[in-house]
């Protein structure tokens, strides 16, 4: 099944309008990821916080709470402040293996003024999942919440 991101956009935007809080719209964010696409096992925000990345609202398995800045798919994608499509994570140098079920990743960074506030992390069980229509569908949703949440760190 493929993923309707231009549906997906429209229903984060509806409940973006009710609740702009970061929290809220993280939530409903990852909720709708986890009930619309396919073969994920996580979806869920890691938070720049006190100079680490610590977890945010997710669906999925318990997550790994605090992530360095240059660890792991999340920690390169906060560093190198760009998207990050992993095929086999575990071919990926310094992967943190929060669920050995895991085997590939996309994470997308979320700015707020300019600077990298949040990271939106997906995995899969399947290797090769993530596609660049999946990129290019996800980058948009970065952007929703870049545009429409209201930050209170």
């Amino acid at each position: 099944m493929i993923t309707d991101y231009s549906i997906l956009a429209a229903q984060l935007k509806e409940l973006a309008e009710i609740d702009r809080n970061y929290i809220s719209v993280m939530a409903n964010a990852s909720a709708l990821l986890m009930d619309t696409m396919d073969q994920i096992n996580w979806a869920g925000f890691y938070l720049v916080m006190d100079g680490m990345l610590k977890v945010g609202p997710f669906q999925g398995k318990p997550a790994c709470v605090l992530i360095s800045r240059g660890k792991g798919v999340c920690g390169t994608a906060w560093e190198k402040g760009t998207t990050l499509v992993v095929p086999d994570v575990h071919a990926f140098p310094g992967h943190i293996a929060c669920d050995s079920a895991s085997r590939s990743e996309i994470v997308i960074p979320i700015r707020c003024e300019g600077k990298v506030a949040a990271v939106l992390d997906i995995d899969s069980p399947v290797e090769n999942r993530f596609s660049e229509e999946d990129r290019y569908g996800l980058e948009e949703i970065a952007r929703i919440i870049e545009d429409m949440a209201v930050w209170q760190l």
